[in-house]
């Protein structure tokens, strides 16, 4: 099962992604700052949520990629916190666009560009758990795909 030990550490997207997430959960909360699409669009307790989201899916994700354990248990972690930070990531960029309409729209597409990637990933995450689940490493599977996954 090496070369899924390999896999998962290789997405220098994610691994930023999950390293700045809880960076921006933490200043959200310590400066007492929120981007005026999520005051106007979010009340107070989802607001507070999202930001301590922000954190514990960050140390989550990266808590599961460095898993010392058995794999599994490392991508199955990792699962949960990439589906969340696409679910939360999703949340911002549908605020945007609600308060600031049209003008919000080139900002909101590429802010959604990490719930698309998170929800990549959580494809290729669970993938991977079908085929340790099955006891071999779907070489088929990574010849359709080639260098994508």
């Amino acid at each position: 099962m090496r070369n899924l030990r390999v896999r998962a550490k290789h997405q220098p997207f994610e691994v930023a992604a999950l390293v700045m997430t809880p960076i921006c959960g933490v200043l959200l909360l310590v400066l007492d700052v929120r981007p005026p699409s999520v005051q106007l669009s979010m009340p107070e307790p989802l607001q507070a949520g999202w930001e301590i989201a922000l954190i514990v899916v960050g140390l989550g994700g990266l808590l599961g990629i460095l898993w010392p354990g058995q794999l599994s248990t490392g991508l199955g972690v990792e699962l949960a916190a990439v589906l969340v930070l696409g679910t939360i990531t999703g949340m911002y960029a549908v605020a945007l666009v609600a308060v600031a309409g049209q003008q919000g729209i080139v900002a909101a597409s590429l802010i959604a560009a990490v719930p698309a990637g998170s929800f990549w990933r959580a494809a290729q995450i669970t993938i991977d758990l079908r085929c340790m689940a099955k006891g071999h490493q779907c070489s088929t599977h990574r010849r359709v795909i080639g260098g994508v996954t």
